[in-house]
C-alpha cells in the first residue's frame, strides 16, 4: 500500500465517513498476498472481501429487505443538485460512479458528492467498452479514473468498479479484481438516462426500479441528461424511495459490504 493511500484511508477511518457511523472493519490484503498477486493494483485502499470478487455483482449478498441506490455520472451535472437535495432530505446514502473525465470536467460536482458523505466508485476514465481493451489498457482506465476522482473529491474512492455499458467478461472482471476492485453492476437500470427523446418517462423509470425490488437489489440511475436537459432519474428518485419504504425496504450504503463478513443477514 503506498503512503498516500495509507494516509488517506487512515483519515477516512478516523473521520467515520462523514456521518455514516456504522461503516467500519475494512478488509485489506496481506503483504504476502499483495506481493504474490496484486503488483498491478491501481488502488491499495480497502480491499473488497472475497464474497464480492470473482464475478460481477448484480445483487448484494443479503436476505434482508434492503436495496442500494447508485448513480452513474459521465455527462452533464444537470441532476446533481436535485439528487443530493433529495438524499439529504431523506437522510439516505447512495453510491456515485463518475468517470475520470467527468471528475476532471466537473470537480465541484464530485466534491459536493463527497462532502455530502456519499461513496464514490470508479466508472473508468473515458467510458470505453472494456471488451475491446487489453489488460494494460484496462488498468490505465482504472488508474486514471481513480486519480481524477481522488483529486476532484479530496477523498479516497471506494474499491468498487462499474463497467461502462455494463459490458463484462470473465477476463475483464479478473483484471478489475486484480486492481483491487469489486465489479459492482446493478439489478436494474431505470433507463431514465434515455430521457423523453428516448421514449422514457418518470413513471416508466419508477416502474423499472420497483419491478426489481428484492433483497440486495442494486438500482442504477444517472445524474445527467445525456444532452437533453431533462433528468428523469432526478425526478423519479422521490417516487422510487417512497415505493421502497412503503414496501418495507431499507436503503443501505454499499460501504457496509466492506465490513468483515460482507453480508447483512
Amino acid at each position: 500500500m503506498d503512503v498516500e493511500r495509507r494516509s488517506a484511508l487512515a483519515g477516512l477511518l478516523c473521520a467515520g465517513f462523514a456521518g455514516f457511523a456504522g461503516i467500519t472493519g475494512f478488509v485489506t490484503s496481506s503483504p504476502a498476498a499483495a506481493a504474490a498477486g496484486r503488483t498491478a493494483r491501481a488502488a491499495a485502499g480497502p480491499r473488497p472481501p472475497a464474497a464480492l470478487l470473482g464475478e460481477e455483482i448484480r445483487r448484494l449478498p443479503t436476505s434482508r429487505k434492503a436495496l442500494a441506490l447508485t448513480f452513474n455520472a459521465a455527462w452533464d451535472v444537470d441532476g446533481i443538485d436535485t439528487v443530493l437535495a433529495e438524499l439529504r432530505r431523506r437522510k439516505l446514502p447512495a453510491t456515485f460512479f463518475p468517470t475520470g473525465e467527468f471528475a476532471e470536467a466537473h470537480p465541484a460536482a464530485v466534491r459536493s458528492i463527497a462532502d455530502a458523505g456519499h461513496g464514490l466508485g470508479n466508472h473508468s476514465y473515458s467510458h470505453p467498452s472494456f471488451d475491446d481493451l487489453s489488460t494494460a489498457e484496462r488498468a490505465d482506465e482504472v488508474r486514471e479514473a481513480d486519480a481524477a476522482i481522488r483529486a476532484a473529491s479530496g477523498t479516497e474512492p471506494l474499491p468498487f468498479f462499474r463497467f461502462p455499458y455494463s459490458s463484462t467478461t470473465p477476463e475483464s472482471i479478473a483484471d478489475v479484481n486484480d486492481l483491487g476492485y469489486a465489479a459492482i453492476e446493478f439489478s436494474t437500470d431505470t433507463n431514465g438516462y434515455l430521457g423523453p427523446q428516448g421514449g422514457m418517462s418518470v413513471d416508466q423509470a419508477v416502474e423499472r426500479a420497483v419491478d426489481a425490488f428484492a433483497p440486495g437489489a442494486i438500482i442504477q440511475m444517472h445524474v445527467g441528461s445525456n444532452g437533453a436537459g431533462v433528468v428523469l432519474d432526478a425526478e423519479a428518485l422521490p417516487l422510487i424511495v417512497d415505493a421502497a419504504l412503503a414496501g418495507g425496504y431499507e436503503v443501505i450504503d454499499l460501504r457496509r459490504f466492506l465490513e468483515a463478513g460482507a453480508a447483512l443477514r
